[in-house]
């Protein structure tokens, strides 16, 4: 499948079977994990994705821009969910998945167009 649609399909390979199969398998785990680790488990899931679409592909900005941008996520989200309900705190986890669910949902539905 990493050589290509076509490739994968001249070999005898269902592409569209491991397509729906892939794309399935990732959005179960992605629900385990953040059933697993709570909803703060979005920053993790997100941020590298964010952080690619900023910097590239090279692994060398990636991750050092994950670490950066992940606690500032995490920071914001914080001093929101303090602000938000002023004298009661509110869930930390509601506010990333308020950034969490909708980029999730918009990566399906792009992957799922074969982009």
């Amino acid at each position: 499948m990493s050589l290509g649609a076509d490739v994968a399909r001249g070999l005898g390979q269902r592409t569209a079977v491991v397509r729906v199969l892939g794309i399935v398998s990732v959005m179960l785990m992605t629900g385990a994990a953040v059933a697993a680790a709570g909803t703060i488990g979005f920053i993790g899931l997100v941020i590298p994705h964010i952080t690619r679409a900023l910097t590239g592909m090279d692994y060398r900005f990636v991750i050092p821009a994950s670490a950066v941008l992940g606690s500032l996520l995490l920071l914001v989200s914080d001093i929101i969910a303090r602000m938000v309900n002023a004298p009661y705190e509110t869930p930390v986890g509601a506010i990333t998945a308020l950034v969490g669910v909708p980029f999730f949902l918009y990566l399906a539905r792009r992957e799922g167009r074969g982009v």
